[in-house]
């Protein structure tokens, strides 16, 4: 009875492995029928300060990213240093980015952040970021009020060309219904699991198409299942080969990514 207990013990682990393992594979080819079905991004040269792109995400939290991008811009025209915006009054700033929706919450915690910054660095900026490791960054930001998993990681990405793999309410959502992260309820907990399936190399392409994708096909509601091309691995209870009503949508309204426009 002893013996079989520890054998049992013994297996469990090699079960998990086995069980990521499958996962990572899945995820693999997820990336590269991604990858045929909508190209394979490339992240650009030229990347923005880590200060701009934590300003940039936080604006597009619970917005879209024309509008996002449009207070953004807003922003940098009415404050074209963070110098100046962290002297400016904070109505100022509301309604500078009003077009971003929530004005009044994302005006207070950008003034917050870089008014601290001031204080702290004498100077309002992150460059100290490129030094740090990828876990040290994420403690740092998340410890910004309103600097979530999500935006830490879309600085790490986007501005210091990390292989981090942010986690956006789509890509919560598809990674759900593709059982790579089956039952998770928060995107938080997503990016926690996707943090060892994701191939090395893949995190640029697969979270701009796996957007890209849950803007086009797998939609929140009534997503397109009869031109799904990851159909067959999809575990979504709710999925069906309807007759086909549409083919995917095409444009930039599904394309533009704001985060590679800052």
């Amino acid at each position: 009875m002893s013996a079989l207990r520890t054998t049992g013990r013994r297996r469990e682990p090699r079960a998990r492995r086995s069980e990521e393992n499958s996962l990572r594979r899945k995820t693999l080819r997820v990336a590269r029928l991604l990858e045929d079905y909508l190209g394979t991004p490339t992240l650009g040269v030229r990347r923005p300060a880590p200060l701009d792109m934590l300003i940039a995400t936080i604006l597009s939290q619970n917005t879209n990213d024309k509008n996002s991008h449009r207070a953004y811009t807003a922003l940098r025209n009415k404050y074209p240093t963070w110098n100046t915006l962290a002297r400016a009054p904070l109505r100022s700033i509301e309604s500078t980015i009003r077009i971003g929706g929530m004005a009044h919450q994302k005006a207070r915690r950008i003034k917050d952040i870089v008014r601290h910054l001031d204080q702290e660095n004498g100077g309002v900026h992150l460059s100290e970021l490129n030094a740090m490791r990828d876990d040290e960054v994420m403690d740092y930001l998340t410890g910004f009020k309103g600097v979530g998993a999500k935006t830490a990681a879309c600085v790490l990405l986007f501005s210091l060309g990390r292989d981090v793999f942010p986690v956006d309410t789509h890509i919560h959502r598809i990674c759900n219904r593709l059982g790579l992260a089956s039952g998770v309820t928060l995107p938080e907990h997503t990016f926690e699991i996707m943090k060892p399936l994701v191939p090395a190399g893949q995190a640029y392409s697969l979270h701009t198409n796996l957007i890209r994708f849950g803007r086009r096909v797998c939609r929140a509601n009534r997503p397109s299942c009869e031109i799904c091309p990851l159909y067959h691995e999809c575990v979504y209870e709710g999925k069906t080969r309807r007759r086909p009503r549409s083919t995917v949508a095409s444009g930039t309204d599904h394309d533009f990514m704001v985060l590679d426009n800052v």
